[in-house]
C-alpha cells in the first residue's frame, strides 16, 4: 500500500473562515466544498492540502490519508488488530472510506477515490 497524500482535518464552528484564511489570506484553492467538510489545496501542488470540518457532526478524524488501495488498508488493519471505528464503505462524494484508531487514540480515516479506483 501507499499512501498518496495526507490531509489534517481541522475541526471549527466558523467553517466559513476556513475560506478567508486558507483561501483568501493563505492563498489556497477550494479543492472541495461539500458545505459540511471544505478541502483546500496549494496552487500547483494538490497534495498539499488542508480540510475544515464543521464541529456539530461528532468526532471526526484528525487526519485523512489517501492510499492506493483502500481494501488491502482495511485488511490489513484488521489483520494487526486495529480498532475500525467506522466501516469501510463507499460515500456518495465519491471516495471509498474507513476510519481506524491509531496511537495515542488519533482518529485517522483511511480513503481512496472511486475515479482513482478505476
Amino acid at each position: 500500500m501507499t499512501a498518496k497524500r495526507i490531509v489534517p482535518n481541522v475541526t471549527t464552528g466558523r467553517p466559513d473562515m476556513g475560506r478567508e484564511f486558507f483561501g483568501e489570506f493563505l492563498g489556497l484553492d477550494t479543492a472541495m466544498d461539500l458545505g459540511w467538510i471544505a478541502t483546500y489545496a496549494a496552487p500547483g501542488n494538490p497534495t498539499a492540502q488542508v480540510s475544515v470540518i464543521r464541529d456539530d457532526l461528532g468526532p471526526q478524524p484528525a487526519i485523512s490519508v489517501e492510499v492506493d488501495d483502500v481494501d488491502r488498508a482495511h485488511a490489513d488493519a484488521l489483520a494487526r488488530g486495529y480498532k475500525v471505528v467506522y466501516p469501510l464503505r463507499d460515500e456518495p462524494w465519491g471516495v471509498r472510506r474507513f476510519w481506524v484508531e491509531g496511537p495515542g487514540g488519533v482518529v485517522v480515516n483511511v480513503l481512496s477515490h472511486a475515479a482513482a479506483d478505476e
